[in-house]
């Protein structure tokens, strides 16, 4: 025990490894046991990262020790949680448990497999959240690619291989420009060690620092995924198996969006300033395109899919626009996403198991046969639009105002351009939702809402009750999840030195005085409105 209380980092990011290897080591006729011993333990991994990282709100957890040397360069066992992954550590571990229950009864053979790669992807994306050194986290990197392209490859759709070689090759072809750039500035700075690496940035020519930037960029942007490296997304989603398309949109997209924030940023920080404005603009289309394509869209998964391109490109616009609230709401909004389309993803699972079907023309009438269904697809369809009250509300307000009031030329009309995807977000959702819940009912015996005969069960209201109830609390409570990161990421713009963010003062009505008044007061109003001279007057 006193083992685990100086190294819970280690323990979280290594056990559901050792669970893993031991449920692919079981037999495969004991598939229902390693079902449950993969869920409860990885319950209890939530339970102990619950108790262990709320009891350190106030300061990082730290554990730090050498490790090897790599052509001279050494290489740091060092782990951590601070500011800016502390919630989305705890959201890993959240969504694995949750998954693994909400889709218990999906998959019918090599259960065990599934289950023992489902949490050896659990390591790989705790140690990539959590690693402090530059070499480690590329390790923990690329070792997400293997357990997801086999679960996708060998538990997927039809055309299930293409998509598994299309998400390993986009990842490995960013992550291989990356590396090249790693051992560069490694030697450079004499280690990996993010800050040593990043004063060593600091200290080459201009142009020599953009380049790396960009090396970290596409490898980074790949995972997000940012238009246009963002076409390996939809097939992967369409293809998994409901547990890889939740856990997909859920973590392993944050993580793109996690590097810019922890490492591209801070180690590049005029570099990324210099190339805020085509982020912006690459985020903008993004939000955009993602919106229009999904509303063509016949299948709800594929739409659900191309809505986590829009939904992303507002995690990147945030970032690009250099302030607090902007890169806030950007944290939130990962955060956010990771609940409301992992919900969508699950809620659509849960259908396609009973329909075997996910094609919008499918379906109508859907409200009718699942009442209960259809008011938590209701909640989590409003929550994924920006219903105010709901998660994404929050999220996508302080992005498109951090956008807006930054001190960048293009902020007022990027931000303008980004709204408009929030419209188009309430238009191909709720036109799905009309189709297949309230549309007239399909009478066809071949049609999905035919092959509708029970509404939820117990477990799957057991899974959906904790993400609403999370829908909820972060629309009305924003502060509890975004109250840790503040103050790192005030002072990570700080060292980006982001230019000044605009102000906006209401000037006073100027009120004529009457002849036998004294004018005292409005010069007074006058002289306080002058000494604002950097302030944007709004009459």
């Amino acid at each position: 025990m006193t083992w685990l209380n100086s190294h819970p980092l280690t323990f979280l990011v290594f056990a559901p490894t050792l669970l893993g290897l031991l449920l692919m080591l079981l037999p495969q006729t004991l598939g229902r046991l390693a079902r449950m011993l993969g869920f409860m333990g990885a319950l209890a991994f939530f339970a102990l990262s619950l108790s262990w990282l709320l009891g350190h709100t106030g300061s990082p957890i730290v554990e730090r020790a050498p490790w090897f040397t790599l052509v001279g360069l050494p290489v740091d066992y060092a782990l951590a949680v601070d500011g800016l992954n502390f919630w989305l550590v705890i959201l890993t571990t959240f969504l694995v448990p949750l998954t693994m229950l909400g889709t218990w009864d999906s998959l019918k053979d090599r259960i065990g497999t599934f289950a023992g790669l489902f949490l050896l992807l659990e390591t790989g994306m705790l140690g990539a959240l959590m690693a402090q050194d530059l070499f480690f986290f590329y390790l923990f990197w690329e070792a997400m690619l293997i357990p997801m392209y086999f679960m996708i490859g060998v538990w997927g759709g039809d055309e299930r291989r293409y998509a598994a070689n299309k998400f390993f090759l986009y990842t490995l072809g960013g992550s291989l420009l990356w590396l090249v750039a790693l051992l560069y500035l490694a030697n450079k700075a004499g280690g990996f060690n993010p800050a040593l690496m990043g004063q060593a940035a600091s200290a080459l020519p201009f142009g020599v620092q953009c380049w790396l930037f960009v090396a970290f960029a596409v490898a980074f942007a790949i995972k997000v995924p940012l238009f246009p490296l963002h076409t390996w997304l939809p097939d992967a989603h369409v293809q998994a198996p409901t547990a890889g398309s939740v856990i997909l949109a859920g973590v392993l997209l944050k993580l793109g969006g996690y590097g810019f924030l922890r490492f591209a940023i801070p180690m590049f920080p005029s570099a990324a300033m210099h190339y805020a404005k085509p982020i912006a603009i690459l985020s903008v289309i993004a939000i955009v395109y993602g919106a229009l394509v999904a509303m063509v869209q016949r299948d709800i998964k594929k739409l659900v899919a191309y809505s986590s391109v829009s939904h992303m490109g507002f995690v990147m616009l945030g970032l690009a626009s250099f302030t607090v609230i902007g890169t806030q709401g950007a944290i939130l909004q990962m955060l956010n996403h990771g609940i409301s389309t992992g919900a969508l993803f699950l809620l659509v699972g849960m259908i396609y198991d009973r329909a075997h079907t996910r094609q919008i023309a499918d379906f109508g009438g859907v409200a009718v046969k699942m009442p209960v269904f259809t008011g938590f697809f209701l909640v989590v369809t409003l929550s994924s639009i920006g219903l105010p009250l709901t998660n994404g509300f929050v999220g996508e307000f302080w992005i498109l105002n951090g956008t807006f009031l930054s001190g960048f030329p293009w902020g007022r009309l990027y931000a303008c351009l980004a709204t408009s995807g929030v419209l188009l977000g309430a238009v191909y959702m709720l036109w799905m939702f009309k189709r297949v819940f309230w549309g007239p009912e399909n009478k066809d015996e071949h049609s999905g809402t035919h092959h509708l005969h029970s509404d939820l069960n117990a477990r799957e209201v057991a899974v959906l009750l904790p993400l609403v109830v999370l829908i909820i609390w972060m629309g009305i409570h924003p502060k509890t999840f975004v109250a840790i990161s503040e103050a790192p990421v005030t002072a990570l713009l700080a060292e980006a030195k982001a230019p000044a963010v605009r102000t906006f003062v209401l000037k006073p009505a100027v009120h004529e005085p009457a002849a036998h008044e004294a004018p005292a007061g409005h010069e007074a109003a006058h002289e306080a409105h002058a000494a604002q001279p950097a302030a944007h007057e709004v009459h």
